[in-house]
């Protein structure tokens, strides 16, 4: 039988009043303790300082590329100006709305009414995806305690599908990543209205978000309201079924949807074997499998044990059944969306093992968030976070001096072909395509490179060498070094362009008669 003295948190408390706390010597101060409400904060704004620096370095080193930085700021520049996305690096009158559903990006305008510079965009992302670690850290905090929240927090702003997409251009993802953290935070916590408040507007970012937003509902139905997870589920996938087949096409020059071909049958002869064969070709090939695991390796695997998982559905099938191999690995923005819910899903786990009496549960939990951080730490270095520790990147070389000297020599309002990483030095006060012209009629990856019309802009600038785009494979877009040489022959034995200057394989050309 257990007696009053028995109890262990009684004896704690009886000795706390017979054994009072040591008192502060005179003239010193109590330890002062970081507020908890500011660590989401601080952290978002440390991520902030982060990506801001990757991506500014980036550009100044000119690994920046006119696809796609450069057709954003085309776009976002129209929008400043109170005109539709028109982008010429896509096409005589293209529409950009007519590529990708994004009218969200036109936020962007005013900001880049004071600001018109590529940078403008590149820090605007970094913020935004910043921001995005402010419910997770916030929800880690609330559940979990200021350790957990501090390794939630570092966990999400170095992970790989984060760093992907900071190092690689502009794109409207970026606007994507906030509104799913905050959204899969409040369905994490049973706050259903506000799950589907924050997800609705994933619609006007990108068309294939309102799959993503029908998952979100689906979760809704299952675990919260049922009306409003259906009605929610429905609007998404009404959603993207009238921007892919109605309003994408409307917008387009070329009509049709763009990027159709790449979720067509591929080898399959029919749509029933495409249907059948789908859970095969959704690991095949490998990079396929790999990618799938390394989606959930920054969570050291836990998120799989949370329903909140089941928002990546939406994005992993169509990139794994998609015809086009980017889709498929782990470079570029496509996984950006991913992090915020496999970050999500670790929460969501943990917080039922710290809600249990189980007596080795906080020991779980703080072993699974040590794995993340190991994690984490292992994959840092093959990611372009890691940029940031190379002597290269804090580098300014003779060929980037030799391109800023070329370029200055391009007046402002020039109509001007440029080589792929040279377009977006110079989108800000040019019109720019790319040379060789590319693409042809507005429609993308189809062209005939016998059949390139004649260049027409006033001047040429193109590079000879590579850029330098680590962790991406360097060379020649689009077309290979052989024909773009000949390209530059050519206009100016045959199309009436005089070289003005050539320094470290950049030259410089100028139409002689402009405007004949």
């Amino acid at each position: 039988m257990r007696t009053f003295s028995d109890n262990p948190a009684v004896r704690r408390g009886v000795l706390r009043v017979l054994i009072p706390a040591p008192s502060p010597e005179p003239g010193s101060r109590p330890a002062a303790r970081f507020p908890a409400a500011l660590i989401p904060w601080s952290w978002a704004a440390a991520l902030f300082a982060l990506y801001a620096t990757v991506s500014v370095r980036r550009h100044l080193l000119m690994r920046t590329t006119g696809y796609d930085l450069g057709i954003f700021e085309q776009a976002v520049r129209s929008y400043a100006q109170l005109r539709p996305p028109l982008v010429p690096l896509r096409g005589e009158d293209f529409n950009l709305l007519g590529d990708h559903f994004h009218p969200a990006i036109a936020v962007l305008a005013p900001l880049y009414r004071v600001w018109p510079s590529p940078l403008a965009l590149l820090v605007a992302q970094s913020a935004l995806i910043a921001l995005g670690a402010v419910p997770l850290a916030g929800w880690a905090l609330r559940t979990l305690g200021r350790r957990p929240a501090h390794a939630v927090a570092l966990g999400y702003g170095l992970s790989w599908g984060i760093s992907s997409a900071v190092a690689f251009d502009f794109h409207e993802v970026a606007f994507a990543v906030p509104l799913i953290s905050f959204a899969v935070v409040a369905l994490g916590q049973r706050r259903f209205g506000a799950a589907v408040a924050w997800g609705a507007p994933l619609v006007l970012i990108k068309e294939d978000l309102g799959l993503t937003l029908a998952g979100l509902g689906c979760v809704v139905a299952w675990k919260g309201p049922r009306r409003l997870g259906v009605l929610t589920a429905v609007a998404g996938v009404a959603a993207s079924v009238i921007e892919i087949k109605l309003l994408l096409p409307a917008f387009n020059p070329a009509g049709g949807y763009a990027h159709g071909e790449n979720l067509g049958e591929g080898t399959h002869t029919s749509l029933l074997t495409t249907i059948a064969f789908a859970p095969l070709d959704a690991l095949r090939p490998d990079i396929k499998a790999m990618t799938l695991i390394l989606v959930f390796a920054p969570s050291a695997l836990l998120a799989l044990r949370s329903p909140l998982a089941l928002l990546a559905l939406p994005t992993l099938a169509w990139r794994m059944l998609s015809q086009n191999g980017f889709h498929w690995g782990t470079s570029f923005h496509y996984s950006a969306v991913l992090m915020p819910i496999v970050f999500a899903g670790l929460i969501d786990s943990l917080r039922r093992w710290r809600g249990t009496d189980h007596p080795r549960a906080a020991r779980h939990v703080r072993a699974s968030l040590a794995t993340v951080l190991a994690v984490t730490l292992v994959m840092l270095p093959s990611f372009p976070l890691a940029q940031l520790a190379q002597r290269a990147t804090w580098r300014t070389t003779s060929h980037i001096g030799a391109a800023r000297e070329l370029l200055a020599r391009i007046p402002d309002g020039s109509t001007v072909a440029a080589s792929n990483g040279l377009v977006p030095q110079l989108t800000s006060r040019c019109e720019v395509v790319l040379f060789p012209t590319f693409p042809v009629d507005a429609r993308l990856y189809e062209y005939d490179r016998g059949k390139l019309p004649r260049p027409t802009a006033e001047w040429i600038i193109h590079d000879s060498r590579p850029p330098e785009a680590w962790p991406y494979r360097p060379g020649h877009w689009p077309y290979p070094p052989e024909q773009q040489t000949a390209e530059l022959k050519a206009a100016q034995r045959m199309y009436g362009y005089r070289r003005i200057a050539e320094r470290d394989g950049i030259t410089l050309l100028r139409l002689r008669h402009p405007g004949r």
